[in-house]
């Protein structure tokens, strides 16, 4: 039976002149996911990968590696490792709170990658439990910073079941603008009678957010690929791609309502045919 799942940090959860000792559990896995060794298309032997040496093609030993920041064409500047590490901030064992901001101000766009937040013992437990209520019952996420696989990461903190859960941040240098992604598209104004349809449509198949329901199709495909191999039989096709852009709006959705057994007083208005696209 397996133990307990392994922390990814501990230390300490500080808020003013309040703390208690805290751990960090990933709340993801890739233990499920399919995984390719690289081999010898001649022996079926597994191959391991080497840095080498651009000038000579010699392979570089380990204990001859160093990083380096590259200033221009061929001409770096060293980094050693002692450097490095004289960066790493010395509260890098702190979740020092920041503040606390009200939870519906999160940017989901920011949010990375999440870790389950426990207490690291039984005499952390109950001003944990405190906390975690207190913030629970005004509704916010507290905001810190945290040292991490040797790396500083903004991270947000909110309750979360029994617990507490901890998301690290993407840096905001690293998120593009909207504007650049949105530019160019043109305000419109759609038929309020199409609007009216897509909107039974949408009535119709309304669901609720049921995350055991999701399912990697791409590694689903490559599972059944393997058991075919296996058994010496052709590997499932996949579904054709659709090969050309909505024509006449107005009629797929009408066939989309009849599907869906939805009667309509009347068809949606017609509008003008969009041009194919591939």
């Amino acid at each position: 039976m397996a133990g307990a799942p392994r922390a990814a940090w501990k230390g300490f959860l500080k808020v003013g002149s309040v703390n208690c000792a805290v751990k960090l559990i990933g709340a993801t896995s890739d233990s499920e996911k399919i995984h390719f060794r690289i081999l010898n298309r001649k022996t079926k032997q597994p191959v391991r990968s080497a840095y080498v040496d651009e000038g000579t093609q010699d392979i570089v030993e380990t204990d001859d590696q160093v990083k380096g920041y590259e200033l221009s064409k061929d001409k770096f500047l060293l980094i050693e490792p002692d450097e490095i590490k004289a960066l790493k901030p010395s509260s890098e064992h702190t979740l020092d709170i920041d503040a606390f901001v009200p939870a519906k101000d999160i940017d989901q766009r920011f949010l990375d990658k999440p870790y389950y937040l426990v207490p690291a013992d039984k005499v952390a437990a109950e001003s944990f439990a405190l906390l975690r209520e207190a913030m629970s019952t005004r509704n916010v996420a507290a905001r810190s910073c945290i040292v991490l696989y040797q790396r500083g990461r903004e991270v947000v903190i909110q309750p979360h079941g029994d617990g507490m859960l901890m998301t690290t941040l993407r840096p905001y240098n690293q998120m593009l603008a909207e504007k650049s992604a949105f530019e160019g598209l043109k305000a419109t104004k759609p038929d309020a009678e199409m609007v009216e349809f897509a909107s039974l449509l949408i009535d119709k198949k309304k669901g609720t957010f049921d995350p055991s329901a999701f399912e990697d199709t791409y590694e689903n495909a490559l599972i059944a690929m393997i058991r075919a191999k296996q058994q010496g039989k052709s590997a499932p096709k996949s579904a054709p791609a659709p090969k050309e852009n909505v024509v006449n709006l107005a009629e797929i959705l009408r066939k989309s309502l009849k599907q869906e057994g939805i009667a309509s007083a009347k068809k949606p208005a017609g509008k003008k045919k969009q041009s194919k696209a591939a």
